[in-house]
């Protein structure tokens, strides 16, 4: 009988998509995916250290099998990804049950560490040293045969697919981890990221979303001195057959250049959506985040978008409540929302994290109840600007790729069989609408009569208006 897998993922779609790979890989040595944790014989827990809550999440389940391993001696439990690189021993001291604790760059030695735990090796450690140069060329290596490892049951749905470009950050911004966890920032080899895409392509993916850290800082340098930076990639990845639609997560504000827009504009593959993080609407917080640049930077980026491409979304990252925030710099924040019109903001409350510069050198001054305060009031302002943005959209026609069933119908029963089903606009909008199952992978033209803050609802347009054939809900 195949052996049990199971993997928990927290934070961002970088986790996500390690895990496919790790779980990709693991299926060459005789794995399943099992959604019963205690029936596994290997459990994994591929962890985020971006926020304090993810990291308890993480030990709380460890906790729970403290017992089940001392029931079960010879089942694995392994934790990966950056909590794993930043805490290792700690990981250890507070659950000695573990066996195997392995950071980002050394996911490939999972199945090796896996087989020396069952053989009856003490507890495993492979974690990099993340800043020197040996260890950046080995990152790079392993990340290199590791990526093409593709599993499609663990995308978001199998028409979508996260392609990595760029490996860690150089920004070491003053409340992130991310540059100790994951290394400095290398760009992937292009023709490699190509042939990725039609693997991709080959799977039945119509949408790839390139990820980064810092996305659009994107650079390649061959052995001849020759450069390939995003745009360049961008319209490599346009001849890719079967891709229908590009994205590409997280931008960096100063790193979002006239050609790269260009390429957003000229290339009808690549989704007019960009998401540029801004974190905050005050220039002393900005400084004492070392994010790099300023509101009038970030503001000049913006115009430079609206010029060049009229009909991009873009969306935003905030913090409030960060160290020695002041409800005059927390209304700049309100401002900024209120003046670029963002699509929608994903607004976090400041979390220490230790071995950042903030973390030691700035106090952590900022109530709870405050940072959760102000937290509810800039979401409320987003959620004001989101709606006025989606009414604008009634009566139009959009073009939808379906991902699937809604979430909604996905947790209600058979009802028949016209379900609701749910997609995204080419400008990364959520639409829902009534259809079938069999409408999933498709673009279809939906025209848009009521929506939310946060979704639009339609229905599709008939052949008899479009001229295409359209799979219509089947009738009951």
């Amino acid at each position: 009988m195949a052996k049990q897998l199971f993997i928990d993922t927290v934070g961002c779609q970088m986790n996500m998509l390690d895990s496919e790979m790790v779980v990709a890989t693991l299926r060459k040595n005789g794995y399943e995916l099992t959604s019963d944790i205690k029936g596994a014989d290997t459990i994994l827990f591929n962890t985020c250290s971006v926020r304090a809550h993810a990291e308890d999440k993480t030990y709380s389940a460890l906790g729970t099998l403290r017992e089940w391993k001392k029931n079960n001696p010879n089942k694995i439990i392994g934790v990966m990804g950056c909590m794993a690189q930043k805490d290792q021993k700690k990981i250890f001291d507070r659950a000695p049950y573990v066996d195997l604790v392995v950071g980002p760059g050394q996911l490939q030695q999972i199945p090796e560490l896996i087989q020396q735990a069952e053989d009856g090796a003490e507890q495993q450690m492979a974690v990099g040293r993340l800043r020197s140069e040996g260890s950046l060329n080995e990152i790079k290596r392993s990340h290199e045969t590791f990526d093409p490892l593709r599993d499609p049951t663990m995308r978001p749905t199998p028409f979508q697919a996260y392609l990595r470009i760029q490996i860690g950050c150089d920004k070491f911004c003053t409340y992130c981890v991310v540059p100790n966890t994951r290394g400095p920032e290398q760009g992937r080899p292009p023709l490699q990221i190509v042939e990725e895409a039609k693997i991709l392509a080959d799977q039945g993916c119509k949408e790839i979303i390139l990820l980064g850290q810092t996305v659009n800082s994107y650079k390649y340098v061959d052995a001849d001195g020759g450069e390939t930076r995003l745009a360049e990639l961008l319209e490599m990845l346009e001849q890719v057959d079967g891709i229908k639609r590009i994205k590409f997560v997280t931008n960096y504000p100063k790193d979002m250049t006239v050609p790269l827009l260009e390429a957003v504009r000229d290339l009808p593959k690549v989704s007019p959506y960009l998401h540029v993080p801004l974190q905050h609407g005050s220039d002393e917080v900005l400084k004492r985040m070392k994010r790099g640049y300023t509101v009038a930077d970030y503001r000049e980026m913006m115009h430079r978008i609206w010029d060049i491409v009229p009909d991009a979304t873009v969306s935003s990252d905030f913090i409030v409540g960060f160290c020695g925030e002041t409800e005059e710099e927390f209304q700049t924040s309100i401002d900024s929302i209120y003046e670029f019109k963002f699509k929608n903001s994903f607004i976090f409350k400041y979390s220490e994290r230790e071995g950042t510069k903030a973390e030691a050198q700035m106090p952590d001054d900022v109530p709870y109840d405050v940072k959760q305060r102000r937290n509810n009031e800039l979401l409320a302002v987003q959620n004001e600007i989101s709606l006025k943005a989606n009414e604008a959209f009634i009566g139009r026609t959009v073009d939808v790729l379906v991902e699937g069933l809604s979430k909604k119908a996905a947790k209600q029963e058979d009802s028949g069989p016209v379900k609701q089903m749910c997609g995204r606009t080419h400008c990364d909008r959520i639409v829902v609408f009534d259809g079938n199952e069999r409408q999933a992978g498709q673009i279809l033209p939906i025209t848009v009569y009521e929506t939310t803050p946060f979704t639009m609802f339609g229905e599709v347009v008939t052949q008899h208006q479009t001229g295409e054939p359209v799979l219509l809900p089947i009738q009951s």
